[in-house]
């Protein structure tokens, strides 16, 4: 859940809400002893990093609705200024943010790869003792929580993915999702024949293509290669051992949509929910922006063929985005106060459900969504595995490779080799 990025593209909004009670002054500053009714109100500025500039409305109102109950029942004026990065940016902004101790107050990050570099790091507050916790979900506590028990984020996405397909068009043509890589190209040859496009390519930025990966690499780990990870955590495994995922990608690239690199993901989901493409290799984080374009769009989400072992066509199960608190913030009670409102007993049904995001919590009791219930039904034959934790500097190198891979500019040996090279680069640092 890019492209060849030229600069960055960082989206700033403030939220802010005026203080009262006789007070006007915005300086940040502790909000311990924070006083509820009259009073003196105190003024607290909190940082916040998320790369989901695509839900950008979504936070605004959020936010202004904690903002507004902070000040009723705690009298503290609360401004937000939120950072938003594209994603293919959202790391390396981060890490300079916190090497250069400019940490922001609250971050998100994704569970399975990146809260253990950060929490062995020291960048994570132990959130084990607060109210959220109680009403997480038990298969989707673990995502959020360390090798040593604690937890140290509140999840905001969990994921059943592969790819996206057309609904009306694969019902229309008698088509079902293959199982296998010669069915998918069965497939693709019937969607040309009917003078439909089979896939929708958006590859303007890198973590689009990269989706490649934890899908082969996940099928390949589950019926061939159970300690690849492993491996390549002791500097013991190659890429090589992954190549099959060039035949899905190279299948998708030669039946595609045109000028890919010039196409991000925004506007590949308008072009999915237009029908210019059968099949989008995207998974149901974007379902709010395709309906957006397209409210009547009936997709569903299938397991990606890799191989023609119909036992290595499984959906990824991940937890991503989540929120952590920073070790070092000077306002941890306002913070902490945020990071609890994500699961409001009130709120955040109606938050999760305007996300289009699949409930994580006892509060969420909103029915679940056709693509969930898609993916659910393959979960529950036992065609599932959990995603597989690659290093997020790795994935990063990935999206690169296969962009240039895609433009010709790399060979398949040279983005193999430079996935190796980065993730001993990887295992260097971590140690």
């Amino acid at each position: 859940m890019k492209k060849i990025v030229k600069g960055l593209l960082v989206t700033m909004l403030a939220t802010t809400l005026l203080a009262g009670c006789g007070s006007n002054t915005n300086n940040a500053g502790s909000t311990d002893g924070g006083t509820s009714g009259g009073g003196e109100a105190k003024s607290v500025k909190l940082k916040m990093f998320i790369a989901q500039p695509r839900f950008k409305e979504h936070y605004d109102k959020y936010i202004a609705d904690f903002v507004a109950k902070e000040k009723a029942e705690k009298n503290i004026d609360v401004s937000v200024q939120l950072e938003m990065p594209t994603a293919d940016n959202a790391a390396q902004i981060l890490k300079t943010r916190l090497a250069s101790n400019d940490a922001p107050d609250i971050f998100a990050l994704h569970a399975i790869n990146e809260i253990p570099s950060y929490y062995k790091a020291g960048y994570l507050e132990d959130l084990s003792d607060q109210p959220f916790v109680g009403k997480l979900l038990e298969s989707v506590k673990p995502s959020v929580t360390t090798t040593d028990g604690k937890v140290v984020a509140v999840p905001l996405e969990t994921l059943s993915w592969g790819y996206l397909y057309n609904k009306k068009i694969f019902t229309d043509l008698g088509i079902t999702p293959p199982k296998t890589l010669t069915e998918m190209k069965a497939v693709v040859e019937k969607l040309k024949a009917n003078k439909v496009t089979p896939f929708v390519l958006s590859y303007k930025e890198a973590w689009i293509p990269q989706l490649v990966l934890p899908l082969a690499a996940g099928a390949l780990i589950n019926t061939e290669d159970a300690d690849f990870i492993e491996r390549m955590n002791k500097d013991e495994g190659s890429f090589t051992e992954l190549k099959a995922m060039f035949d899905i990608f190279d299948l998708i690239n030669a039946n595609g949509t045109e000028k890919a690199t010039e196409v991000g993901g925004d506007d590949g989901a308008a072009a999915f929910a237009a029908g210019k493409g059968a099949m989008w290799l995207q998974g149901p984080w974007y379902a709010e922006t395709i309906l957006k374009s397209n409210p009547d769009l009936d997709f569903g989400v299938a397991p990606l063929p890799i191989n023609d072992n119909p036992d290595a066509t499984l959906i990824n199960l991940s937890a991503s985005t989540s929120l952590a608190v920073s070790k070092s913030t000077k306002n941890k009670e306002v913070a902490l106060d945020f990071i609890n409102y994500i699961l409001d007993d009130t709120a955040s049904n109606a938050f999760f459900q305007a996300l289009k995001f699949n409930p994580i919590s006892t509060v969420h009791t909103y029915e679940s969504y056709p693509w969930v219930n898609d993916a659910t039904a393959y979960v529950k034959e036992g065609k599932s595995y959990q995603d597989p934790a690659i290093p997020q500097s790795v994935k990063d190198e990935v999206g690169k490779g296969l962009q240039a891979y895609y433009a010709g500019q790399l060979s398949q040996d040279d983005v193999l080799k430079a996935l190796d090279k980065a993730w001993k680069s990887y295992n260097k640092v971590n140690k």
